[in-house]
């Protein structure tokens, strides 16, 4: 795909495994038949007004003139006028560097007990564990992120001089911020996320490690 919005789509069509490649010949025609609510932009009120205009495909957004679209849409008219044609200036760049690595978790029920919550961190440390040795990096800057069941988030970081990637170094340093913290709230999500990352190398080198909640069984 040519630009970030080609690729977001074209990864959507196939999930889960979001593996769909469209080659430059096809891009026209493939948002010629889009429903003009898949584009960039276009929310459930802008939606309604461009069927109200005739606009149900991006065929038909793009016989309208940029005349015509910045009339009705205003400075977007500008974007839908370009989009449609396969045009966006904030191309893919797969080559961008990795600047976190992050592990999280929700928990099925809120916890205020700091021994639970310690026994939770020690899970999300060992799976931080896995991912900075998937990508084959180390950092050093640990943050630590709480999500309480009001929805209140709390962060607390640690800088060290040297780079760290084992468990038992972000385990310990982790424990050590969470005992800052006076929990009071119950606590809907743990997450720790490390920066301040030693890679020189692109992130298509590296593999990208997506953040998730993982199973409350864990």
């Amino acid at each position: 795909s040519i630009n970030k919005f080609t690729a977001k789509i074209a990864s959507d069509i196939n999930k889960p495994n979001g593996q769909k490649t469209i080659l430059p010949e096809e891009v026209i025609p493939f948002l010629e038949e889009l429903n003009i609510e898949r584009f960039f932009g276009v929310g459930k009120v802008t939606a309604e007004k461009m069927n109200k205009l005739g606009i149900f495909k991006g065929k038909d957004l793009k016989e309208q003139s940029l005349e015509f679209l910045y009339r009705n849409f205003g400075k977007s008219g500008k974007h839908f006028y370009q989009i449609v044609r396969g045009i966006q200036h904030s191309e893919v760049k797969p080559n961008r560097l990795r600047k976190s690595i992050a592990a999280e978790r929700t928990f099925s029920k809120d916890i205020i007990l700091q021994e639970l919550l310690i026994e939770k961190l020690e899970l999300i440390a060992e799976e931080l564990d896995k991912r900075m040795h998937r990508a084959q990096v180390k950092g050093k800057t640990i943050t630590l992120k709480i999500k309480h069941k009001d929805f209140t988030v709390h962060t607390r970081s640690k800088t060290l001089e040297e780079l760290i990637d084992k468990k038992e170094q972000i385990f310990s340093l982790v424990q050590e911020l969470l005992k800052q913290e006076e929990i009071k709230i119950p606590v809907r999500l743990l997450g720790i996320s490390i920066t301040k990352l030693n890679n020189e190398l692109p992130m298509d080198h590296i593999g990208v490690q997506l953040r998730f909640a993982f199973p409350d069984y864990l």
